[in-house]
């Protein structure tokens, strides 16, 4: 019989830059490539009959967008305003994306290259609400490997 294993579930995800965590966020979106698919026509030499072969073309890695509530910790902030004062070669740094279960343990481990924050956006404000104030971050990288 097959050995079954549970899907992980994962409390919240951690941003490590450098080996320093950045912080905390209660959610993670895009983590994955594509790549074209590119049609070429190959005709068979002995019966004539035309076959479409699909291959893989250019290869894209998906952004990844990160959701948290807002803190005192600037550290995307800061790392943002590199790109915005056009210091995109020392923005660009190998950093993590960590899943952490509800003990804090890490469960899943991604690691991207060259990465750098191609968006940031502040919380929506509404004094009448009661709503935790929550930014967004854009990630685009050059590379992803999940380790673990």
């Amino acid at each position: 019989m097959a050995n079954i294993e549970n899907p992980l579930v994962a409390f919240n995800f951690g941003l490590e830059i450098e080996g320093k965590l950045s912080g905390y966020f209660t959610k993670v979106s895009g983590i994955g490539s594509e790549s074209e698919v590119v049609e070429h026509k190959v005709v068979n030499a002995e019966t004539g009959e035309t076959i479409i072969q699909k291959i893989p073309g250019r290869l894209t890695w998906t952004n990844i967008t990160l959701t948290r509530g807002v803190t005192s910790n600037i550290d995307v902030w800061q790392w943002r305003q590199q790109v915005v004062d056009g210091k995109v070669d020392e923005a660009r740094t190998n950093c993590s994306i960590i899943a952490y279960n509800q003990a804090g343990e890490e469960i899943g481990r991604w690691n991207l290259e060259n990465a750098w924050p191609s968006k940031v956006s502040g919380p929506e404000m509404d004094s009448g609400g009661a709503n935790l104030m929550v930014e967004e971050m854009t990630i685009v990288h050059e590379g992803i490997v999940r380790v673990s």
